[in-house]
């Protein structure tokens, strides 16, 4: 902070110089010159200085270049305003006396204060301020935004790599081997069993593969992607694999995030029912309470076990949910709970 601010002070010169070069030549050209013309000259310069710097500082701290358009120029130009009058009430402090003193002297020996040309020396000073701060918070505003385009594309890069790692793990190879050895021992011993599982597999792979755009699917719509993949473990683990289905028909029309039920469930085979000897029962319950779908996904087993891979499910379900919902994995009398509740 104290680096920016010194940064700020040495390149706020620049432009203040070149206002101080540019009225003494419009002096000289005019027939203005004399010790009182540069004194002068030089106190409105310096007065600029000093008062577009309390500008920007006073802008920062209060946070003006946070709001709106109307509210953000507003406080803009009463600070401009009443930043031209301090220039001026400046400059009065120092010509006056000086003037008085006989420590300069005026073309024409004195200082013009009548109110008309008061408010001419005021209005060209909030011009040249204004300009100023124009130039100033447009620059901050579009590095503002430039700044928030970025944090936005890395959100999405970040968004992205979370899908791409839950679509990989969602084709885990294990999966896919096991299904098709599962498969082709179905094909010699229930081939309508095998035509069911060839069309089970095919709708979860597609699932998984379609670029899908919407931020929510039904509720409904997950089950029936769901019912197919445990379709599918089932012929796996056979007996070691019992489901137990709670969904309240209310629940069926709610909406949550794509992948965000399945992820669930694969979880707690990965880390439940595939580690657990003689397998399990695994509990899902749906219901909608106070505005919340709530979905439990249970399992036997405890936390910190199985072959590992929580992080990138959890990811993907965290990013996705955002303020809208929450997630918590516990760990009760030998059963692992995962429970999402998201806001309708």
């Amino acid at each position: 902070m104290r680096d920016g601010r010194r940064w700020f002070g040495w390149l706020n010169l620049v432009p203040w110089t070149i206002y101080l070069a540019i009225s003494l030549a419009f002096g000289a050209g005019y027939g203005m010159s004399g010790s009182g013309v540069l004194l002068l000259f030089v106190t409105i310069a310096l007065a600029m200085y000093l008062v577009s710097s309390g500008l920007r500082a006073l802008a920062l701290r209060r946070g003006w270049l946070q709001r709106d358009g109307w509210a953000l120029s507003g406080r803009l130009l009463a600070s401009v305003m009443i930043g031209a009058l301090a220039v001026q009430a400046v400059v009065a402090l120092v010509m006056v006396p000086a003037v008085a003193l006989h420590w300069v002297a005026m073309p024409g020996g004195r200082l013009d204060y009548r109110p008309a040309a008061v408010l001419v020396y005021w209005f060209n000073a909030a011009i040249v301020l204004g300009l100023w701060t124009a130039g100033w918070a447009g620059a901050r505003v579009l590095e503002r935004a430039r700044h928030s385009e970025i944090a936005r594309l890395r959100a999405e890069a970040e968004r992205n790599a979370l899908e791409r790692d839950a679509l990989r793990a969602r084709l885990n190879p294990h999966f896919v081997f096991n299904a098709l050895n599962n498969l082709r021992a179905l094909i010699n011993e229930d081939t309508g069993r095998a035509r069911e599982m060839v069309t089970r597999l095919s709708n979860t792979l597609r699932h998984a593969l379609e670029q899908n755009d919407r931020e929510r699917v039904r509720l409904g719509e997950e089950l029936a992607v769901v019912d197919d993949y445990l379709a599918i473990e089932a012929v796996h683990y056979e007996q070691r694999l019992r489901v137990n289905r709670h969904i309240a028909p209310a629940a069926l029309d709610a909406r949550l995030p794509p992948m965000a039920l399945q992820l669930l469930v694969e979880n707690a085979i990965r880390h439940g029912i595939a580690v657990t000897p003689g397998g399990g029962e695994l509990e899902l319950h749906a219901h909608c309470v106070d505005g919340m779908l709530r979905l439990d996904v249970s399992n036997p087993g405890r936390l910190g076990t199985g072959n590992g891979g929580h992080g990138v499910g959890l990811a993907y379900l965290r990013a996705h949910l955002g303020r809208d919902g929450r997630f918590e994995l516990t760990e009760h009398e030998g059963r692992v709970r995962a429970r999402l509740e998201i806001a309708q």
